[in-house]
């Protein structure tokens, strides 16, 4: 039978406060993170690595892979952590936290009868990162707010979602200017497909702190679905200026935005700026865009590479037929010397 293998620690901020919103916690497997759990209020958190069904759900700017564990989906096996590996080699574990990057702790000497308190982590401000994933606002919120804030994500997890929509409201009626409370309310009414209601919620958060990032990306992904071009190219531009590193995503839908309003160059910038910042290949149509606009440029080669990986990195998308007929007219065009000139 299988021991449990339980790790608890701290998150701190790199002042020594904890943080004011929950912070994802990972564990790295060969360079490749997994979310398993989320920080309490007083930035504590505790994992049962030995449950296979811990990985919880990571928010857009989180660079995990569920293909990168395709061969094997469970982090936790009958002989480690990560697949393949004996106990706990070649794992670590670290926060988190958009515009931070976090202390990590190796667990490869670790067993599973070790003492579980893995010590404080600590979250680092990047010098050139200037938006948040946590809202200035949240530090100045009312112990109520809070309160009702805490609830309704409580009830969210419960899939009890008009009682989280009930304490959601309570939190911004409290204190208006909560953009954290603000998001939370407007990601669970996209899930209710209240795209008004989700659009007025994120221009909320906005309002209470233009620095907050995480309402522009949702912002952009409803206009995307929309088609709304120029409002994904705006929306976008802001978040990248307050974040260039963290949001590949954003990067995509930039790239897209450009290319649909025929900007092939800013297209192309974009496509390999958010390349350059996925290297878990999280958004392979980013890899499909470029080949595209490669070809255009008469780029062959590296256009048929381009298209490669999207193939490799998205192997179950929808038009992988059609992407297959683009590189194989790409190649064919490749193999056709160029006509000699009188």
């Amino acid at each position: 039978m299988q021991r449990p293998v339980f790790l608890s620690g701290k998150v701190v901020m790199d002042d020594g406060t904890p943080p004011p919103d929950p912070v994802t916690i990972q564990i790295v497997c060969r360079g490749i993170p997994r979310a398993v759990a989320y920080t309490d209020g007083k930035g504590n958190f505790n994992v049962d690595l030995s449950n296979r069904n811990h990985a919880v759900f990571a928010d857009a700017s989180e660079p995990t892979s569920d293909q990168a564990f395709s061969a094997n989906n469970n982090l936790v096996n009958s002989r480690g952590v990560c697949p393949g590996e004996s106990n706990f080699l070649g794992t670590e574990i670290q926060a988190y936290l958009a515009g931070y990057r976090s202390d990590t702790v190796n667990l490869g000497l670790r067993r599973s009868l070790d003492n579980p308190d893995i010590g404080t982590l600590v979250l680092h401000r990047l010098s050139n990162v200037e938006g948040l994933t946590i809202s200035a606002t949240s530090a100045l919120a009312p112990k109520d707010a809070k309160k009702a804030l805490e609830k309704g994500r409580d009830e969210a997890r419960k899939k009890k979602l008009p009682d989280a929509e009930k304490e959601f409201q309570k939190a911004v009626t409290i204190y208006p200017k909560y953009a954290a409370a603000w998001l939370e309310l407007g990601n669970l009414q996209l899930e209710q497909k209240d795209v008004e209601g989700a659009r007025n919620s994120y221009a909320q958060a906005l309002a209470a702190d233009p620095k907050f990032v995480n309402p522009y990306l949702q912002l952009a992904t409803i206009s995307a679905h929309e088609l709304k071009w120029q409002d994904v190219l705006d929306d976008t531009e802001r978040l990248l200026r307050l974040d260039p590193v963290d949001f590949p995503q954003a990067w995509m839908f930039n790239a897209f935005a450009n290319y649909s309003l025929r900007k092939m160059d800013a297209a192309e910038k974009s496509a390999r700026e958010g390349l350059s910042h996925d290297p878990n290949h999280r958004f392979p149509g980013m890899s499909h865009l470029l080949g595209v606009l490669l070809a255009m440029k008469q780029d062959y080669t590296a256009s048929a590479q381009n298209l490669r990986d999207y193939l490799r990195y998205a192997p179950h998308a929808n038009d992988l037929e059609e992407v297959k007929k683009e590189l194989a007219e790409v190649e064919r065009v490749a193999a056709v010397p160029p006509a000699k000139t009188q």
